[in-house]
């Protein structure tokens, strides 16, 4: 075990859904926390909540606001003991009919905004023989359909901390991998507010029918904090599916295939509407924060 009072970590997308909860527990845990991410006076409340804090308004595709988070936290903090790379972004719709730039900045945001992140951090991560958790999701395991832009990225950051973990083992520092199912954060609620997000979601059944409360998913990332875990997993039964995973495309497959026509139909019609925009207040926060 880790002790967490006076452990540094940096999160980002701290001012909304998963990050800001776990921001709040890591700091009344005794952590010293830096938040990054959009959506200043969001970030601020959630800075209010954690003592000690530093809060640093940056985009992880924007590398010279990332480097100077990096940096504003090793001035204030000392050093970097664990990364939460955590901004992400969503937006459901069809690759036939979404917006490219929209398919691109989801990727954007959330594969190469968590290389970015981690890669500004490691010296000092390095230095602290500290702990990296890059957050995937359980879209990086199960292939969603109208979701492949978010898929795409997620399997990518599952990927990249894989091979990240044995890079830098020879440094004493440990890399987990994150893995959610539905959390009740305001970027699902808004993909469910879709037309195309919640037909989808609504023939979910059992397990992963499931909603979670975001304090659940929070309080396995501080858990996987302290243990250095190389899986965090909310809910618990996720680590099956993982096992299962060579099974699930045919699976989705055979359940879906009736619905997917219909599914393409909607994603159509709303990709004229919504255009592929990021959803939720994470959504609105990087939409303005890519208008500035």
């Amino acid at each position: 075990m880790t002790p967490l009072p006076q452990q540094s970590i940096l999160i980002t997308g701290a001012a909304h859904g998963i990050g800001a909860e776990v921001a709040r527990r890591l700091a009344a845990r005794g952590a010293r926390v830096a938040l990054v991410g959009l959506g200043g006076d969001e970030l601020r409340r959630v800075a209010a909540d954690c003592p000690g804090s530093v809060v640093f308004d940056a985009d992880v595709t924007d590398r010279d606001a990332l480097d100077a988070a990096v940096a504003g936290t090793v001035e204030a903090f000392g050093g970097i003991d664990g990364v939460l790379a955590n901004a992400g972004i969503a937006a459901p719709g069809f690759i036939r009919t979404m917006e490219p730039a929209a398919v691109e900045r989801i990727i954007e945001v959330n594969l190469i905004g968590v290389y970015r992140t981690v890669r500004a951090c490691l010296p000092h991560v390095i230095a602290r023989r500290g702990y990296i958790l890059p957050v995937a999701s359980i879209a990086a395991v199960f292939p969603g359909p109208g979701l492949a832009a978010y898929t795409m990225a997620k399997a990518g950051v599952e990927a990249f901390a894989n091979s990240l973990r044995l890079e830098i083992q020879p440094f004493g520092v440990e890399v987990g991998v994150a893995y959610f199912s539905w959390i009740d954060t305001e970027m699902v609620r808004g993909a469910d507010g879709t037309h195309l997000g919640g037909s989808m979601r609504r023939i979910l059944r059992g397990p992963m029918a499931r909603t979670h409360p975001v304090g659940e998913a929070a309080e396995a990332v501080v858990r996987g904090m302290e243990r250095r875990s190389r899986m965090v997993v909310c809910p618990r039964w996720l680590p099956a599916m993982i096992v299962l995973r060579p099974l699930l495309p045919r699976l989705a497959e055979l359940l879906l295939r009736r619905e997917m026509a219909e599914f393409d139909r909607i994603a159509e019609r709303e990709a004229a509407t919504l255009r592929g925009e990021p959803v939720g207040a994470g959504g609105i926060a990087e939409r303005a924060g890519r208008r500035t």
